[in-house]
């Protein structure tokens, strides 16, 4: 009797064991938090949409991504930290707002650096890319999931014509907060003003800054054509924008989903830049209807006064030899 038992309370053990081990199967659900400053009409917020859908349903919702645009979790500096730390997730920004950690990062946000955006894409999706990442994830605990083509940035003012660098001159610009973007400003004789772009419609509006840098699609979504007089098409940087993940949530990724999540982050990413290309083609026929004036400056000349004096600063921060490797990618 006593030998029955003792198999009845084995076998009982037993599938306790296997019916908590299912629950636990089920209960390894992830939900992460992806974060965007941009509104949730810009293309780089409706690619966060199409990702998440691809991986809820090809994980069978084991993993389930959240959107937040419009910088609801914060600013640019505050959500990278946010993702360093693991308090949220995922991030999409500006290559060069990573450039504290490793500084070689902020080359990838150089003016005039870019042949146009598919040699932005083969360097940051090919061994470059790759190395920059694992820079990353050994200084700061983030891994470089992709880049995104953000636009071509071209120049914004509230209320000044602006045809030769030497109409910049003491122009408060704002500009994203780092130092490439401070020193191109700089090099045009403007005074470059760091500000969060949730910040920016209202420093516009109230004349807080004189003008802003943006490509189109980011000028529409965030309807500065509203309050900006003239459009100067400088055509100064090509932006790269990486999605970045927490190393510490990566690695709590089986090997598969993580394949499916990094292959729904390039696919959406691949939808994302075709938007923002076809959206380039035509905006400047709907700023010109908004009664936004377009000027066609003497871009060589803005060129020539930048790359005197911003590859020779920052040289040292990106290492000897970087500009020509990333020029080498054919």
């Amino acid at each position: 009797m006593k030998r029955i038992c003792l198999a009845v309370f084995l076998l009982a053990a037993l599938t306790g064991a296997a019916f908590a081990g299912g629950e636990k199967e089920g209960a390894s659900k992830l939900t992460l938090k992806w974060g965007d400053v941009q509104p949730g009409t810009h293309p780089s917020v409706q690619m966060i949409d199409r990702a998440a859908a691809e991986v809820a349903e090809k994980t069978s919702g084991r993993l389930e991504i959240n959107s937040f645009p419009g910088g609801q979790l914060g600013g640019s500096r505050d959500m990278i930290e946010a993702v360093s730390t693991g308090t949220q997730e995922i991030v999409t920004e500006g290559s060069a707002n990573f450039g504290q950690w490793v500084p070689s990062i902020a080359i990838t946000e150089a003016p005039y650096i870019w042949r146009d955006a598919d040699h932005l894409i083969k360097v940051l999706h090919g061994p470059i890319g790759e190395d920059f990442s694992k820079e990353l994830v050994a200084k700061r605990g983030m891994r470089i999931l992709g880049a995104t083509y953000y636009g071509i940035r071209q120049l914004t003012t509230t209320s000044r014509r602006v045809e030769k660098v030497a109409d910049m001159n003491g122009l408060k610009l704002r500009v994203p907060e780092n130092d490439v973007f401070r020193a191109m400003a700089e090099a045009w004789g403007a005074r470059p003003t760091p500000m969060n772009f949730n910040e920016l419609y209202l420093a516009l509006q109230q004349n807080v800054v004189d003008g802003q840098e943006n490509p189109l699609p980011t000028i529409d979504s965030g309807k500065f054509q509203e309050i900006q007089k003239y459009l100067i098409l400088t055509g100064h940087i090509i932006t790269p924008r990486l999605v970045v993940i927490n190393e510490g949530v990566w690695q709590k990724i089986s090997a598969a989903d993580q394949k499916i999540l990094q292959d729904a982050v390039r696919s959406a990413i691949e939808w994302q830049n075709g938007q923002i290309l076809s959206q380039e083609s035509s905006l400047i026929d709907k700023f010109k209807a908004a009664g936004v004036t377009v000027i066609q400056p003497d871009v060589a000349e803005f060129r020539k006064v930048v790359l005197d004096v911003v590859p020779k600063k920052f040289e040292a921060n990106w290492g000897a030899g970087m500009w020509d490797k990333i020029q080498a990618v054919k």
